[in-house]
């Protein structure tokens, strides 16, 4: 349920630029992948067999899209609470969250995840500059901005700026990572922890940290604080 493209690419910090041709724009869609086009059939096959259901296959897009950041968001507010499951889940990210956290169902589909930690100093942005590639089994539907190649674009080149856009305003000592997905690899940032949240308990810190937060173009926000908009 995700985009797929060729292009292996790696993560690259912000002061590498890329060569490589963009995806075409959401209202120019590139025609079907071979891949893609092999699921189309094997999915119409099975189901003229009666091994699976055109419902259940149905039940399973309603799933896919049924799901949202809060459940990226618990992920963060545990990592934030419990040091041992940080390092674990930093060090073995699908593993750690198949085994600690009762989800295995859902990341057991999931393409290779890779998880940053923002602290003080470094910060970490994710893009996707080929296409979409992006953790929906954590987040959900990746928003609109993700998507478009302005962002795609700009994010490597001149991170800060496109920053400062969604409001967050890095000062000129902190070093900005741009991580690039891959249809191989996705990633998920955990932010820095906001001050004045110890002794919080999980849901109120899980409240704090958005979709935006976890992709790394705002940081979470006391309520009533400044905080970044989305584009």
């Amino acid at each position: 349920m995700h985009d797929d493209h060729d292009d292996h690419h790696h993560g690259h910090d912000h002061d590498h630029d890329h060569d490589h041709p963009h995806a075409p724009a959401a209202d120019d869609p590139a025609p079907p992948t071979e891949a893609r086009l092999l699921e189309q059939a094997l999915r119409e096959l099975l189901i003229e067999k009666g091994v699976i259901s055109a419902q259940l296959v149905q039940r399973q897009i309603d799933t896919m899209d049924s799901r949202n950041p809060a459940l990226g968001a618990k992920v963060v507010a545990r990592a934030w609470t419990d040091e041992t499951f940080k390092r674990e889940l930093i060090a073995s990210p699908l593993k750690t969250l198949e085994r600690e956290t009762g989800i295995g169902m859902i990341v057991a589909g999931m393409p290779d995840l890779r998880v940053v930690e923002n602290e003080p100093g470094i910060h970490n942005v994710v893009v996707c500059t080929l296409c979409s590639c992006y953790p929906r089994m954590l987040l959900g539907i990746p928003p609109a901005w993700y998507k478009a190649p302005d962002y795609r674009a700009r994010v490597v080149r001149e991170p800060r700026a496109v920053l400062a856009e969604f409001g967050l305003e890095l000062d000129a000592e902190t070093e900005i990572r741009v991580h690039d997905s891959t249809a191989d690899l996705r990633y998920l940032v955990i932010p820095e922890r906001p001050a004045g949240t110890e002794g919080w308990d999980l849901e109120s810190l899980a409240a704090l940290v958005t979709r935006d937060c976890m992709i790394g173009v705002t940081r979470p926000e006391l309520p009533g604080t400044a905080s970044g908009q989305s584009a």
